[in-house]
């Protein structure tokens, strides 16, 4: 019985290599209340993958079985039956459930197939179950900000926008970006897990672009999705990149601007004014010489 334990971290590198090679179909992530039954189904498409196994994931990322079998015959690790019940419904199809959920039980919940015990076996994508405590209840992230790139990644080529999302309960949540409303994926690093602190989560992304990219004329958003048990519901945040600064490396603001067009016109009356005094001078001369001459003739 101890088989697929043992083989379980060939497995792990089986599924990241082939896990494309079967199409499986979990339940959405579900979000219950003590004591509730939870049903988690399972169904993929290839019907030589005659034994179906279920693992559980917690959150300190520990895996463990909970059991194994084909369409008739069920198997279990150590005592998990008591919490647990493995049904199937055909050979591409199968049911897990816990029986009375309690806190302990939230986890990701992934569903598994194989030819037999000791052969490779393919994975879903899991399934994340939260059982809520008595005191504790469904809350969306409270704040979601996207802070500017760090000043010392000025002469990197790079700018790093970061995204940080708290205050909410439980951890249902994914990140996106967008830039100028188009979805990116190109540059993106989230948290593979929300963080706990207190009685709350946080989840941080980056988005890392070209300095090119950090202009004013591009808006960059941050969209956090929420799963509130029955909707999600998107908390978003955005930032505009820095104005494009001139030739010379410094920007020209409006104000210096017209600082700079004052002074010019302020210079032009100024010669204006002085040619013409300096005209004015030169015709007095001129008469003034002219008047003498004339005098001179006379006598």
């Amino acid at each position: 019985m101890s088989s697929p334990v043992q083989t379980f971290g060939f497995l792990c590198a089986w599924f990241c290599c082939q896990a494309g090679a079967v199409t499986f179909h979990q339940s959405s992530p579900l979000i219950v209340k003590e004591k509730s039954e939870v049903h988690i189904n399972c169904r993929h498409d290839d019907s030589s993958l005659v034994v179906m196994l279920w693992y559980q994931r917690s959150e300190d990322a520990a895996m463990t079985l909970i059991g194994y079998g084909y369409e008739t015959i069920q198997n279990y690790e150590g005592q998990l039956e008591q919490e647990f019940t493995l049904t199937r419904k055909g050979t591409v199809e199968g049911v897990l459930t816990v029986r009375e959920a309690s806190q302990k039980h939230s986890a990701v919940y992934f569903c598994a197939a194989s030819t037999n015990n000791y052969d490779p076996a393919y994975f879903g994508r899991g399934t994340k179950l939260t059982v809520l405590g008595k005191k504790k209840k469904v809350t969306a992230p409270t704040r979601v900000k996207v802070l500017s790139p760090s000043e010392k990644e000025c002469s990197s080529g790079k700018k790093t926008l970061v995204c940080v999302a708290s205050g909410f309960y439980p951890d249902h949540v994914s990140v996106s970006w967008m830039i100028n409303e188009e979805t990116v994926s190109k540059g993106v690093a989230t948290d593979s897990a929300a963080t706990r602190y207190g009685t709350s989560y946080r989840i941080t992304s980056r988005l890392t672009v070209s300095s090119e990219e950090w202009t004013s004329d591009i808006k960059f958003v941050c969209s956090v999705s929420f799963f509130n048990g029955t909707t999600t519901t998107y908390h978003n945040d955005s930032i505009t990149g820095e104005a494009k600064k001139s030739p010379s490396g410094t920007e020209l603001s409006r104000d210096k601007y017209l600082r700079i067009t004052q002074s010019a016109k302020l210079s032009y009356i100024i010669f204006i004014v002085k040619s013409c005094i300096y005209g004015a001078f030169i015709w007095f001369v001129a008469w003034k010489l002219q008047s003498l001459a004339e005098k001179k003739r006379k006598r």
